[in-house]
């Protein structure tokens, strides 16, 4: 009989322990989420703030755009208000017949033709930028659960000599 309590007595104190082991094992694998989560929430919070900022610049971009493109038209002559009072095609028509000859309309097409490649390579030029962005903050992203990954494990594997 003292042999069947001893033996109760450790098998509880063995469980005891392992249950002590388990609930430890919990603790630092809750702390790993919360780190995990904290960290995510935060490369979000970068994220978020760099799309912001890129929205911000285009929009800028945009107003600068218009801006120099009124500078244009009232610099040609052309005043904002004939582009508003009548369609666009019109205010082309007009800008065209004040052209007097093929030398004016040769200089007027390189002008255009200078102003769209400008633009085409800020667009371009945002375009890069972007995508080199998200490039960045997607692989910091991966080197994060990269090192959280490696860190759970080296955990996983201090729990398992310590069990042993």
């Amino acid at each position: 009989m003292t042999e069947n309590t001893n033996q109760t007595i450790t098998l509880t104190q063995q469980w005891l322990t392992e249950i002590q082991v388990l609930k430890e094992q919990m603790v630092g694998l809750q702390h790993d989420r919360d780190a995990a989560w904290e960290s995510a929430q935060k490369w979000r919070q970068l994220y978020n703030t760099e799309a912001e900022q890129r929205r911000t610049d285009a929009q800028l971009s945009q107003q600068a755009i218009a801006s120099l493109k009124a500078d244009v038209h009232k610099l040609q002559g052309l005043e904002i208000e004939t582009l508003a009072a009548g369609t666009p095609v019109t205010a082309i028509q007009q800008e065209i017949e004040q052209l007097k000859s093929v030398e004016d309309l040769q200089a007027k097409l390189i002008a255009v033709i200078k102003e769209r490649d400008r633009l085409w390579q800020a667009l371009k030029t945002e375009q890069d930028n972007h995508a080199e962005t998200r490039n960045s903050l997607t692989t910091a992203l991966g080197d994060a659960i990269d090192s959280l990954t490696r860190e759970r494990v080296g955990r996983e594997k201090e729990s398992d000599i310590m069990s042993e």
